[in-house]
Order: structure tokens, then C-alpha cells, then sequence
């Protein structure tokens, strides 16, 4: 009997491809097969509507369509967003805002992984925590965690070199798919 993975859904708060969130995402994708999990990343953050209420009914925009179907595919949620001015930046916070309107993210696993330097990222660890808690997601708390990453640790590849870092990944992955319905 084959057993299919938990599917974990990895958001990125940052548009910029070479940030470190896109690194330790890139990195957990890397990592997911040792755990084991599947995991998908959402890539439309750029195209996604500015969010109005008067548009956060059916039929929804076809880009938040995307994101909501990708959220109820998934298992599980991992977010890894960089702060900006104390809090999310504009466009991941607006990615948010789709998903409070719709049911998908509901009792479903999610955490975060702040890579910024220590002492930094809790504004953005709070309206995470502040937004994730009026759409209902399950947080798994144990699964959170801060995990700087020294942008010489990133190869050429984009991925995450430091061991512990990709050790600490693969945790992370285990206790979303722990946390899942099907983990």
C-alpha cells in the first residue's frame, strides 16, 4: 500500500527572488524528501488583486481562485517573510487579507520561519500570528521558529549550505506533517 505525503504549501512574504525567505523556502523544498513531505510553492504573490470586500465573492478574482485552491490542496502551510517597517510587507499581508474572506486555511497547520538576524522579525511574527488567527489556521507553535540565515550560507543554487539551518528545515516540514491530516 503506498501512502501519499503530506503536501505542504510554502508562502513566501518577499518579491525579491534572491531574498533569504525565498532561499530557506528553496532550501525546504530541498530538504522535503528526507521527511517525508511534498511540498508546492505558491508563486503568484506579485499578481494578486489589491484587496477590496466588494471583490471577495464568487466569482473571486482568477489569482486569488489560484491561492485559495493551493491552500485547500495543502496539508499544511509553512510561511517565511521578511519584515518590513514592523510588520509584513504590503504584498504578503495582502495575500493574507484574501484568505481571511474564504474557509480554506481553517484548522489547517501553519507555521513560520523568521530568518532575519536575531532580535529582528517580531513585528512581522505578530500580525502573522494576529492575521493567521482570524482566518482559524491551526498554528503549530513548536513548528515556528527563528532561523537566521548569513547570506554567505546561500550557494549559487539559492539554497541554504549551514547544516543546522537545513536540519532545523526538515523538523520543521516533520512537525507541519505530524500536525496534518495525513501526517
Amino acid at each position: 500500500m503506498t501512502t501519499t505525503p503530506p503536501e505542504i504549501l510554502l508562502l513566501s512574504g518577499s518579491l525579491r527572488q534572491d531574498s533569504t525567505n525565498e532561499a530557506v523556502l528553496r532550501t525546504a523544498q530541498a530538504v522535503a524528501p528526507s521527511v517525508p513531505v511534498a511540498t508546492v510553492r505558491y508563486d503568484g504573490l506579485a499578481g494578486l488583486p489589491h484587496f477590496n470586500p466588494d471583490d471577495d465573492t464568487d466569482p473571486l478574482p482568477a489569482p486569488v481562485t489560484v491561492l485559495r485552491a493551493a491552500i485547500e490542496r495543502a496539508d499544511g502551510i509553512l510561511v517565511c517573510a521578511p519584515e518590513y517597517a514592523g510588520t509584513l510587507p504590503g504584498s504578503f499581508k495582502n495575500l493574507l487579507d484574501w484568505t481571511v474572506g474564504g474557509t480554506e486555511i481553517s484548522d489547517k497547520p501553519v507555521a513560520w520561519i523568521n530568518a532575519a538576524a536575531p532580535g529582528r522579525g517580531q513585528g512581522a511574527e505578530a500580525t502573522l500570528r494576529t492575521v493567521l488567527g482570524y482566518t482559524g489556521a491551526l498554528i503549530v507553535d513548536a513548528a515556528c521558529a527563528q532561523l537566521p540565515v548569513d547570506r554567505g550560507t546561500v550557494d549559487s543554487d539559492g539554497l541554504v549550505t549551514d547544516p543546522e539551518v537545513r536540519h532545523r528545515l526538515g523538523e520543521i516540514l516533520g512537525l507541519l506533517a505530524q500536525a496534518s491530516t495525513r501526517g
